[in-house]
């Protein structure tokens, strides 16, 4: 998969923009809910109206749709949420610091959005959803199987002591969340949800590594809802739309369309960096570098 190398824009950060607002937001609002259990409002503790409106009930008369937002930011005890932080951490510091900020956080809500809905609708064909969901866990496997397709031979120390390759420890815990989520498991887990969270994780990263061709289904459909309207009238094809050139006033010569861009232009870039230094550049490369390093921050 294409990336920026973040080491020249800002360097590898132990606790990237998101990875720290997700951890300090998850704290808080834990924070939140065991101070404010202490009281009550009209009689009802607050704690109990934090799961009522804010965890992700079973789909009836207690589920509102901001709760598949919502309940991956709850949690039900100090080690729930230890442990989902901690994993956040570790498997999505790397995640970040290659794809980004913007990039890792739409894959950490797709993946949470979609272990939410699994737990909605697969949970309760096997009666294992009684109850209100709560936690980051489904997109924290989301996480966890990203982590082990982009790095599947980095080491995984088990307690501190026995290593084993990310991709045969992803495998392992898929297998046994999918075989308690089957047998009907009841302890209290949303194995469903963590099940849901890997697979749109999975999709997801296949989709962007063009293994299946999601964008290209969506542009046919796109395309197909485009080319007609309620009247019958046509829509214009992509085909016959031309962008303009512009020119530099002073040279004449065409600006660069910062579009034709690609991974390709800015690895020659650095690699010129590397063998000259920075005073190598053009300033139409300098330009460039200089463009890629905003998009990214």
């Amino acid at each position: 998969m294409s990336y920026y190398r973040p080491s020249l824009f800002g360097g590898f950060s132990f606790f990237p923009p998101v990875i720290k607002t997700l951890l300090i937001s998850n704290v808080v609002i834990w924070l939140l809910d065991a101070i404010l259990s202490q009281f009550l409002l009209s009689g009802v503790p607050v704690f109990a109206l934090f799961s009522q409106y804010l965890a992700l009930w079973p789909l009836g008369p207690n589920f509102y749709p901001w709760q598949l937002l919502t309940y991956m930011f709850m949690h039900g005890g100090f080690w729930h949420l230890f442990f989902n932080m901690l994993a956040l951490w570790m498997f999505g510091m790397e995640l970040e610091n290659t794809w980004g900020s913007k990039r890792f956080l739409a894959f950490y809500l797709t993946c949470g959005l979609g272990a939410g809905i699994a737990n909605l609708f697969i949970a309760p064909l096997l009666g294992s959803a009684a109850g209100p969901t709560v936690g980051a866990s489904g997109a924290v496997f989301g996480v966890l199987i990203a982590f082990g397709m982009l790095f599947p031979d980095r080491p995984i120390y088990i307690y501190f002591l026995l290593p084993i390759k990310a991709k045969y420890f992803v495998a392992i815990y898929i297998g046994l969340e999918l075989f308690y989520g089957v047998t009907g498991t009841t302890d209290g887990i949303a194995h469903f949800a963590h099940l849901g969270g890997a697979a749109v994780g999975f999709i997801y990263l296949l989709a962007d590594m063009n293994l299946i061709p999601v964008r290209r289904w969506w542009g046919m459909l796109h395309g197909g809802l485009r080319r007609a309207t309620p009247t019958g009238r046509k829509w214009p094809f992509r085909e016959e739309i031309r962008d303009a050139k512009f020119y530099d006033i002073n040279t004449g010569k065409p600006l660069h369309d910062d579009r034709d861009v690609n991974q390709e232009v800015i690895d020659a870039i650095l690699d010129k960096i590397s063998k000259g230094g920075y005073q190598s550049l053009s300033e139409e490369e300098k330009r460039i570098l200089n463009e890629a390093s905003r998009k990214i921050q």
